[in-house]
């Protein structure tokens, strides 16, 4: 197998995003574009080199946190393409392959046309273009070919009248043998209506050289360059278009597919029902026969088979439900483990708890697990029954089988199969409140210095 080098171009500052985050960095299913391209070089079997601009140590950060053996190198002054190419030169000279030049701003590009890309290669082309057709080819470089072969990209501004009436446009990916690659970068000039040295140039330096310059067609959906906030959201369509159909295509209902959204790492199984408007973040993984209702908000979640979750429902934090276990409408639940057949039907909030199988949880009811400084865990044995509006104050353990009364504020640990009380009239004592604040403050500097140890 050829080995294969990508150049993920990310030095555009994306004034057009009127944003003070660099436009590589803009979400498309809950990842950042650049991040979907690292994504998709990888999936290829490429090893990444990245060019950034001045001042993109957010960029840097994201590249690294993604792929920590990436070769980063930076474009100071923008120049064009060509001399963007030009910075990440330590990475291309030592290539002893094929060079793929990609941009981080086309979050929708596909493995599948980078396997196309490497076949034409392998197959005897010095060097590959992208082209597609858009609907509007107004501001596309436009592809000039001959005999099935480009001799020439005309940018836009540069084209005549002619040469803006071709339908195949530019998309600016393109590969490269690598000494190919090597043997023109230096050659390409400046000398077009904006003074920028551009890669495209490299074709028509390559085809005076007597290389073969072949190409490939791309459909335009995939090669969306999300550099305004419309094209965030048209990148955002289309991905989700794509999630929606897999999802289907794997065995799952979505009653309203349109109204469903998909974050980039969406696990679901097979016969998983889907209602209207429920929102997936990143993170989330759900098991067979599963039922999700309409109007949920999940991300960062575990979801057992045959669990029922909904409608109104937010899961997150880490949340882990096991199978068969039913939330109801308005429960959220946050970094808690709920054990298999358990059920909150009600207007519940279970938060760093750990929740037994086959309990019941009654309408109202909520772990209290923050104290204004620290947070707490709440444990709920097997079999238990929470009788509605209850307070439980963690920490706090309630055992295997019990039962706590309704409206009950509980403090204390409840034993296994005990019934507990936790109603009593109300007493203020006066200048109390700074004491437990205090007391709480107090237990966190402790904590904290037991972890220095």
């Amino acid at each position: 197998m050829t080995e294969l080098l990508s150049i993920i171009l990310a030095a555009g500052e994306g004034t057009r995003m009127k944003s003070a985050v660099p436009k590589v960095l803009h979400p498309v299913g809950g990842l950042p574009v650049v991040s979907h391209v690292l994504r998709t070089a990888k999936a290829a079997g490429a090893t990444i080199a990245v060019v950034v601009g001045p001042n993109h140590e957010a960029v840097e950060a994201a590249v690294t946190r993604f792929e920590a053996g990436a070769h980063i190198s930076k474009q100071l002054d923008r120049l064009g393409t060509a001399h963007a190419v030009q910075q990440a030169r330590a990475a291309f000279e030592a290539a002893k392959g094929h060079v793929l030049v990609l941009y981080a701003d086309n979050p929708l590009i596909t493995s599948e046309t980078i396997a196309r890309i490497v076949e034409k290669l392998d197959s005897g082309a010095d060097m590959v273009v992208v082209g597609f057709r858009p609907q509007n080819p107004t501001g596309y470089g436009r592809l000039l070919t001959r005999d099935g072969q480009i001799f020439a990209i005309r940018e836009h501004k540069d084209a005549t009248e002619e040469e803006r009436q071709i339908g195949l446009c530019n998309s600016g990916i393109m590969g490269f043998r690598g000494d190919v690659l090597r043997s023109v970068i230096d050659r390409i000039g400046n000398k077009n209506a904006k003074g920028e040295y551009y890669l495209t140039d490299a074709v028509e330096i390559a085809a005076g050289d007597s290389r073969k310059v072949d190409f490939i067609e791309a459909d335009a959906g995939e090669l969306v360059g999300v550099d305004n906030r419309i094209k965030l959201a048209e990148a955002e369509a289309t991905f989700q278009e794509f999630k929606r159909n897999e999802a289907m295509e794997n065995g799952a209902t979505l009653r309203d597919p349109k109204s469903v959204f998909f974050s980039w790492d969406t696990e679901i199984g097979r016969d998983v029902t889907i209602f209207p408007n429920v929102v997936f973040g990143p993170g989330v993984k759900i098991a067979d026969n599963v039922e999700i209702r309409a109007f949920c908000d999940i991300e960062d979640a575990v979801i057992g088979e045959g669990a029922t979750i909904g409608p109104f429902a937010r899961i997150r934090g880490g949340a882990e439900l096991g199978p068969d276990v039913h939330l109801g409408n308005f429960v959220e639940v946050k970094k808690s483990k709920i054990g298999a057949g358990t059920k909150a039907g009600h207007l519940s909030y279970l938060g760093d708890a750990e929740i037994g199988s086959k309990t019941n949880i009654g309408a109202g009811t909520i772990t209290c697990n923050y104290d204004g400084v620290n947070k707490d865990k709440t444990i709920i044995g097997d079999n238990a029954f929470i009788g509605s509006h209850a307070s439980l104050v963690a920490p706090v353990r309630i055992g295997n089988g019990a039962y706590t009364a309704s409206g009950s504020v509980i403090t204390e640990d409840v034993p296994d199969d005990a019934l507990a009380f936790g109603r009593a009239r109300q007493e203020n004592k006066p200048g109390y409140a700074p004491k437990l604040r205090e007391k709480a403050l107090a237990k966190k500097a402790a904590q904290q210095a037991a972890k220095g140890k």
